[in-house]
């Protein structure tokens, strides 16, 4: 399915739209601040864009012309191989976010990137070209990629504060202390409840709004599917709405964070299913979501229909980065205290994941062990203590090492996340992490497997896995798993941009794998410079590659001392271990 961005605005008078040196004055005040934080090649893709939008040539943004023309890609690229371009422009989409909720909210123009194309949309930055104050972000899914030009549309850019909120909540929940107030200390007594005030998500019967069997057979299926789907993602809990209050404007007066709604309807149009749906903070009312979906129901078995819109709509929601995440980022920096702080500490966890940094790595996995002593039965928060304790040793984070060693405990906490709940697949990626460290890759791969089945809707997950098959051999297969995974990742990628760089490097395409290295930007990590040494040195960048040799020396000693060691704990085959291991000895490195 693709998919382009709209909202139900005012249609805006023709003779108002931006003129052409509006837009190049608008493109220059973007591309000039600090606001707008991206790499130089993302810039010089808007400006390709927008000088082509203006320049009457829309026709010709595609895919393959930004590959040529900003890429420097040749007559072979493939955008199936090579996702360059899409996520490329995701991140150009985030950045157009965040550069209007920081520095833009006055500017005259709006420049915006419209998913399910290339083709940029300016407006004027006024009541015609805003969305309600509900805040409301629709999504159209259509199969015809032919259509129109797109209208002048705007997205809530209020979710791009996720990211700043969330290194907040990071360095907050640092001074989380073992010492409570008495009314937190009673609360805790309550230790045999399993989890902390975690969302929920009401999901209120899709409406049938065509009144044929047929129809009310569809609506009904697809809104067990969507349970289905999103009940499978932990971190939240799911609750099957009644269609007497389907409009979801009952607030909840339980604790923060638990008042979302979904709900929709369904039209058959001949062959066609259109499904909208919208998701609703039922504290205030506003609409932080909103999709619409266009089916051929031709072409496609039901019940394979009825799963991909689910999965969609899951992955939007639920997902680690979707909407719900976010929304409960931002509103976590608001909220006093209580038994959600537990919950905070899973959305600092992913916020951590965002650069690696080991500085965050230490307050997070402080309150992830202060949660389970409060929620022992809360299996998502040891999943993710599991996880910290394996990047102790993939990045060696501690110098001295800890007794009992960090496997150990990672391998503990995973399982106590499975005992608790088997179908946590947080935890079966963390147990699928901990044995692939312990070298059993057989049984990390088979865990994974089953993980995915479990929820295919996770790319986090998906992706993990992916690069666990990728190191075990399978690079054509891992990392087109992780190319996909990243596509339907709508939160940071550093990781997984860095995890590419070596999927493209041990494909000999160092040309490639160098794009993907300087894209990624988790500089703190120390795994991050070792990639980026072995692609340098295999394209003989001599300056380059010395300044990364000279990073790895002076902040990742612990790693070089046996790096021999280090590579089998990660890459499985010894050729692709000797393969790697060649980078670095051009890169300058010396290799006992």
């Amino acid at each position: 399915m693709v998919q382009t961005r709209s909202v139900e605005v005012a249609v805006p008078d023709p003779t108002a739209l931006p003129t052409e040196a509006e837009v190049r004055s608008q493109l220059a005040r973007i591309l000039t601040s600090p606001e707008f934080d991206v790499p130089q090649r993302a810039r010089k893709f808007l400006a390709y864009i927008v000088d082509e939008a203006i320049g009457g040539r829309g026709d010709r943004i595609k895919g393959f012309s930004i590959a040529v023309e900003v890429f420097g890609r040749d007559s072979s690229f493939d955008a199936q191989t090579d996702p360059v371009v899409r996520i490329e422009a995701g991140r150009i989409r985030r950045a157009l976010e965040r550069y209007y909720l920081v520095a833009g909210q006055n500017d005259p123009i709006i420049v915006t990137v419209p998913k399910g194309g290339y083709v940029p949309a300016f407006s004027r930055n006024g009541p015609t070209s805003l969305p309600a104050a509900s805040g409301g972000q629709t999504t159209t899914t259509k199969r015809d990629e032919t259509s129109a030009e797109p209208t002048p549309r705007w997205t809530q850019v209020v979710l791009a504060a996720f990211g700043l909120v969330i290194l907040g909540l990071i360095a907050l929940y640092a001074t989380w202390g073992t010492e409570q107030p008495a009314s937190t200390a009673a609360s805790s007594a309550k230790a045999g409840s399993t989890a902390p005030g975690v969302p929920r998500l009401t999901v209120f019967p899709f409406e049938d709004l065509s009144g044929t069997g047929r129809s009310r057979v569809i609506a009904r299926g697809l809104t067990d599917k969507v349970i289905e789907h999103v009940s499978k993602f932990k971190e939240i809990v799911v609750i099957a709405g009644r269609s007497s209050d389907s409009t979801g404007e009952t607030s909840f007066s339980g604790a923060v964070g638990t008042g979302y709604a979904l709900s929709g309807g369904l039209r058959l149009d001949g062959d066609k299913l259109r499904l909208t749906s919208r998701l609703i903070n039922r504290e205030d009312g506003s609409v932080l979501w909103a999709e619409s979906y266009s089916e051929d129901l031709e072409v496609r078995n039901l019940v394979d229909l009825e799963t991909n819109v689910a999965r969609a709509v899951a992955t939007a929601l639920a997902h680690p980065y979707g909407i719900i995440f976010r929304s409960d980022a931002s509103k976590a920096a608001n909220v006093a205290p209580d038994d959600w702080e537990a919950y905070q500490c899973t959305l600092a966890y992913y916020g951590y994941r965002a650069d690696l940094n080991p500085q965050s790595h230490v307050s997070v996995q402080g309150c992830l062990k202060r949660a389970v002593e409060r929620f022992p039965g809360y299996a998502t928060a040891w999943a993710l203590l599991s996880l910290t304790y394996i990047d102790e040793l993939r990045f060696r984070y501690r110098i001295k090492a800890p007794s009992p060693p960090p496997l150990d405990l990672a391998m503990e906490a995973a399982r106590r996340a499975v005992e608790l709940d088997p179908q946590n697949v947080r935890g079966l990626q963390a147990e699928m992490l901990a044995f692939f460290f312990r070298g059993d890759v057989e049984t990390a791969l088979s865990i994974g497997a089953r993980a995915v089945e479990i929820n295919p809707s996770d790319p986090e997950l998906s992706a993990e896995y992916g690069l666990r098959l990728a190191l075990s051999g399978e690079w054509k297969q891992g990392c087109g798993r992780v190319v996909e995974s990243v596509r339907r990742n709508s939160g940071p990628l550093g990781y997984f941009e860095a995890s590419l760089a070596l999927c493209s490097y041990m494909q000999e395409d160092y040309v490639v794998a160098e794009q993907w290295i300087r894209a990624a930007d988790v500089r703190a990590n120390p795994l991050y410079h070792f990639i980026a040494a072995a692609i340098l040195g295999q394209l003989e960048k001599t300056e380059d590659a010395a300044r990364e040799r000279q990073w790895v020396e002076q902040n990742a000693l612990d790693l070089l001392k046996n790096i021999r060691r280090e590579l089998a704990l990660r890459i499985h085959r010894p050729e692709d271990q000797a393969h790697f291991m060649d980078g670095l000895v051009k890169a300058g490195l010396s290799i006992p």
